[in-house]
């Protein structure tokens, strides 16, 4: 339900989704390569990537309606700053080959998702970067992340029906309760498996095996 489809935004809102994503986009790229070589880091989002394709596959009846899984909590958390051009190669993707979602809408919902994975990347790191967290502390703060990355996911693609107009209030309401058991599921599921990870290979998201003690 995050995926917006053609013939619903305006012209102006479309181009600021646009313009938005693509200096977010080459912003994050250019911080990449500044600190390290881009080249093998393609193997990690070329996963990633996959996973949050596949994610939008498996839906969950709610009511009259179903949700999917989003995954772009873990996508921030074990990606970081390339989430965002991760989430806007599956979100091309799903449009394309499934329909799934719109093309016009493309930039909009790549932002939508891709900031929130920011913010969720953020969450994780800061707390993690800067304190020696036990597996479990770092368990549940990416669980939080992961969270938090779903609800902000929810709130800024109900936050832009919201601009666009009136009539489509309530689904925008709509849209944010539906979400609320993928918040949690996917709060789970992402800190099962940052704990997972944490513990067989810590460097697939930025960790030394120094920073965590058990």
């Amino acid at each position: 339900m995050v995926h917006i489809s053609d013939g619903i935004l305006s012209t102006p809102i479309l181009s600021a989704g646009w313009a938005i994503s693509i200096v977010v986009m080459a912003a994050t790229i250019w911080w990449c390569e500044k600190r390290r070589d881009l080249s093998e880091e393609i193997p990690r989002l070329s996963v990633m990537t996959a996973a949050f394709f596949i994610a939008s596959l498996v839906h969950i009846p709610v009511g009259p309606t179903s949700v999917h899984f989003i995954l772009n909590g873990l996508m921030g958390v074990v990606l970081g700053v390339l989430a965002y051009p991760a989430i806007f190669i599956g979100v091309l993707l799903q449009a394309f080959l499934f329909q799934h979602g719109g093309v016009t809408t493309i930039g909009v919902n790549t932002l939508n998702m891709g900031i929130p994975a920011l913010i969720a990347g953020a969450i994780f790191r800061i707390p993690v970067g800067r304190l020696r967290l036990c597996e479990v502390s770092t368990g549940i703060v990416a669980a939080l992340a992961g969270g938090v990355g779903v609800l902000l996911a929810a709130l800024f693609a109900s936050l832009t029906l919201i601009v666009t107009g009136r009539q489509f209030f309530e689904i925008a309401g709509a849209l944010v309760v539906a979400h609320t058991p993928i918040i949690i599921i996917e709060a789970i599921v992402t800190g099962s498996i940052i704990s997972f990870l944490i513990k067989v290979k810590p460097e697939l998201i930025g960790l030394g095996r120094s920073q965590c003690e058990t």
